[in-house]
């Protein structure tokens, strides 16, 4: 006579030692993601530094880059270098009385820029974007080497944006500007 063949499958001592090894899996995976997610900055806070930082660059890089000042000078199509401006060579800073915000006196070349900064993100009609009242943005402009553009030369802009989040959290981005022609204004 046989024996009857053993039943394949689980008994209910392995399902059970199968569901508590599984579950102090689990257990230590979530806390892991716990942990990263607690430890990690928001976000959503960094998506929006990296936003303000690209449209303020992006800003700064449109701008005219000549040698005199694009509305006060009216050798600004001509000029080859600073001395020939026939009233005002433009320098690092804006010009008295010269505002990012417009309509009238506004920043007209990257050098005006320099040093530029605000606390809480206004659009160019000074009008404070919703939402961002906690995020503070700076605008650094120096001329620098780039490539075989000597710094000395004037010729090549390092633009540094700066802008910190409402969690004290900082984000750095930075662009060049070039001058193509020595009267060019893209």
């Amino acid at each position: 006579m046989r024996l009857p063949r053993r039943a394949h499958g689980l008994t209910l001592i392995e399902l059970l030692l199968f569901i508590v090894v599984v579950g102090i899996a689990l257990a230590a995976m979530l806390r892991v993601f716990t942990t990263s997610t607690l430890a990690s900055a928001d976000p959503m806070i960094r998506r929006q530094q990296l936003a303000i930082a690209e449209s303020l660059l992006r800003e700064v890089q449109l701008m005219p880059f000549t040698w005199c000042d694009p509305t006060g000078d009216a050798n600004v199509e001509t000029a080859t270098s600073a001395s020939g401006c026939a009233s005002l060579a433009e320098a690092s800073g804006p010009e008295a009385g010269q505002t990012r915000y417009g309509p009238t006196n506004y920043f007209d070349n990257v050098n005006d820029y320099a040093g530029f900064s605000m606390a809480g993100i206004r659009d160019l009609s000074n009008t404070a974007v919703t939402g961002l009242s906690g995020y503070t943005a700076s605008v650094a402009v120096a001329a620098d080497t780039l490539d075989a553009v000597a710094a000395g030369s004037g010729d090549a802009l390092k633009i540094t944006i700066t802008v910190s989040g409402p969690d004290s959290s900082s984000l750095v981005l930075q662009g060049w500007r070039t001058r193509h022609a020595p009267n060019s204004p893209l």
